[in-house]
């Protein structure tokens, strides 16, 4: 009998599907818990998937719930979860003296967005090297800042929880309000931002910005990147500030510092990260939309966060810009984009959208909630953001696993999706007669 082989993808998502069986069975254990109740299946597996494809949504409070065992099971999920597991495997694999085969690397191909098998291992140590670092360097400021406050042992573990759940962009918090209580602490904004930031530029980019001094250029991919992710902070940061100055739900009552200080924290945070310093639900519905865009949007390849990527985001507007202005090619910094890549780009987007739009829609009918809530949950999940406008706490059976599939599907679909087609370029020997449908 034939030995059935895996492709990279499957392989990518049994492993991910793997790590959530072993959560889920671990975060169901009565030593999980603070009571020593066993926690439902059904809710241990909502949090397993959420921890594993850093979301941050909950259906029970972290911090009040679970046990320091229960919470160091999250805090690993979400640290494999956002690293791939793949990254972990090879370096254990090196550890022990073993090679690093073809199949291996292709699936750190497809975990890290890379369109070549060479340097892929010297990538993932990198990776491992580069999160050390910057953990180590949030993880030293946060405690700076807990220490005094929550006490040695207690402020080390915060520090350590919320550095992970930061870097990687899942959002869990053990405060059961997220860091509203922080919303003008300038050293936890600044530090938990950057953390967030930093995994959702993404690996590569990282690794080529701190070469830039010795190679003095960077890729149009970094490029696109750094453009795009600064430019959406800068209009997300703008655009809540503005709306909300006058909210007195919000930012009416605050301080000049603190408004900005909570307007930047907002304009970042829908990058996937999942933190807030404010109630979601207090914003206007304007600024509630605001946010379901930029969730939608998303972090960067090859990074810890979620969405359809910013790189997807910028492709689909410079190919209409391109159209407009009549060009056949679409150009970004004085480089021609592939029409493979940009229709790579269209499709992410246009499996994204089905995937909420047929959630979201579930959502009003299981739930039965207006459709604003439904998006903004729904678009929260698909994202792995894991912003909340108090739905998830709430959801009825069926509705927690349509969030929890959406979560597993946000996290691998679009980027599996994604290798899956550049792997499967069909060329044929013929072409058909060319003609041209009406359109508009």
């Amino acid at each position: 009998m034939a030995k059935y082989q895996f492709t990279p993808a499957q392989a990518l998502v049994l492993g991910f599907g793997m790590m959530i069986l072993i959560g889920t069975i671990l975060l169901s254990l009565p030593i999980a818990t603070e009571s020593g109740e066993p926690l439902p299946i059904l809710d241990a597996l909502f949090t397993a998937t959420s921890a594993v494809c850093v979301t941050g949504l909950v259906v029970v409070d972290t911090g009040s719930t679970f046990s320091t065992f229960g919470e160091c099971v999250i805090m690993l999920l979400i640290q494999v979860g956002g690293l791939g597991f793949m990254t972990f495997g090879i370096v254990f694999a090196l550890l022990l003296g073993k090679k690093i085969g073809i199949k291996e690397r292709l699936i750190l191909q497809q975990t890290f967005h890379q369109t070549k098998l060479q340097g892929l291992v010297k990538l993932a140590l990198l990776v491992l090297t580069l999160t050390l670092i910057i953990e180590g360097i949030g993880f030293t400021l946060l405690a700076i800042r807990w220490i005094p406050e929550w006490g040695w042992s207690e402020g080390l573990y915060l520090a350590l929880f919320h550095t992970i759940s930061a870097f990687n962009n899942a959002g869990f918090d053990l405060f059961g309000d997220s860091l509203i209580g922080y919303v003008g602490d300038p050293l936890i904004n600044l530090t938990i931002t950057a953390l967030f930031i930093l995994g959702g530029i993404g690996f590569v980019v990282i690794a080529e910005i701190l070469q830039y001094p010795s190679t003095r250029r960077l890729s149009l991919h970094t490029k696109l990147v750094l453009s795009v992710t600064g430019g959406l902070i800068l209009i997300g940061t703008v655009i809540i500030l503005i709306i909300e100055w006058r909210n007195p739900e919000t930012l009416a009552s605050m301080p000049l510092a603190t408004k900005f200080f909570a307007s930047f924290f907002q304009g970042v945070t829908p990058r996937t990260a999942g933190f807030s310093t404010m109630d979601i639900a207090d914003m206007y519905p304007a600024t509630q939309f605001i946010i379901i865009m930029l969730m939608f949007v998303g972090a960067s390849p090859s990074s810890t966060g979620g969405g359809i990527k910013t790189t997807t985001f910028i492709l689909v507007l410079l190919a209409v810009w391109a159209m407009i202005r009549g060009k056949a090619d679409v150009v970004a910094f004085q480089r021609r984009i592939p029409h493979e890549q940009v229709y790579r780009a269209l499709t992410v987007l246009v499996i994204a959208l089905s995937l909420i739009i047929v959630v979201t829609i579930l959502l009003t009918l299981t739930d039965h909630t207006d459709l604003m809530t439904s998006l903004f949950e729904t678009v929260s999940a698909a994202g792995t953001v894991g912003l909340s406008l108090g739905l998830t706490s709430e959801l009825t059976p069926l509705g927690k696993i349509l969030i929890t599939i959406t979560m597993f599907a946000g996290r691998l679909g679009p980027m599996t999706l994604a290798f899956a087609i550049a792997q499967r370029v069909e060329t044929k020997n013929f072409r058909y007669p060319e003609e041209k449908p009406l359109i508009g």
